[in-house]
């Protein structure tokens, strides 16, 4: 009797903070938002921290979702986040950034890429706007070929092999990143039309295909070094990322088809 009073206490508590997103496949839970103080060069920021798990399962309510928690292997499954800052729902005008899961970078601070740069930098930025959201996306490490595989990649690199020739050896596109859940988790919380802070055309191209508008993009370039000169050049140069002009970060308008 304790033990059912506790579980509905638990499931009541929770339920006001998740949410059940339908998509093609199944359906998406997202929980949050949670409060989250951040310390972003040397300032604490009040953000509020979603996640989301998505289950190709079915579309099972939320209480039936957390029954199953205890038993699934969640280490097996991709799970993002997204940051969001400010009044993100109904600013006139929210910066986003879709940043993809870097270990190297975003944890130890790796040279090697502008991944850990980039995360930071966003952050900032989107603080400094007043309204916006980082979605930090699990299953895009390497540009979607894993960790384990990254490392063998990161070898290949160290024999004069670039990013995207890496890849191909190993069986890979040069890019294999899905941006559709990050999609149904922004639609379903803002309806307006964002900035977005990016320096590849195909994540524009994501989200303006799932009649998303994106009126406006922000360059992200920066921490160029001897250690990742020719990675950032092959970028550009292979992977079609827009270069920026005469150095300035200033925002640029979308082309919209």
């Amino acid at each position: 009797m304790e033990k059912t009073a506790l579980r509905s206490n638990v499931l009541s508590v929770l339920e006001e903070k998740m949410r059940l997103i339908d998509t093609e496949d199944g359906a998406i839970h997202l929980v949050g938002p949670v409060r989250l103080p951040v310390n972003l060069y040397g300032q604490t920021l009040s953000f509020e921290w979603y996640c989301w798990l998505n289950d190709e399962g079915g579309t099972s309510g939320y209480h039936e979702m957390i029954e199953k928690l205890s038993t699934a292997d969640l280490a097996e499954l991709q799970q993002s986040s997204v940051l969001v800052y400010g009044d993100f729902a109904d600013a006139d005008d929210a910066l986003i950034r879709m940043h993809s899961i870097c270990h190297t970078g975003d944890i130890f601070g790796s040279k090697r890429c502008d991944c850990g740069y980039q995360l930071k930098q966003s952050m900032n930025r989107i603080a400094e706007h007043g309204a916006g959201a980082l979605f930090y996306l699990a299953g895009h490490e390497g540009r979607g070929i894993g960790l384990f595989t990254k490392a063998l990649a990161y070898l290949l690199q160290e024999n004069g092999f670039d990013t995207v020739e890496a890849n191909e050896q190993l069986g890979f596109v040069d890019d294999s990143r899905n941006y559709s859940d990050a999609v149904h988790v922004l639609k379903a919380l803002r309806a307006k039309p964002v900035t977005l802070m990016t320096n590849n055309p195909k994540k524009i191209e994501a989200l303006e295909a799932a009649g998303l508008e994106v009126t406006k993009r922000q360059p992200l370039w920066g921490d160029v070094s001897e250690y990742n000169e020719h990675y950032l050049q092959t970028k550009i140069q292979r992977s079609g990322h827009l270069e920026e002009k005469d150095g300035i970060q200033a925002v640029e308008e979308t082309k919209t088809s």
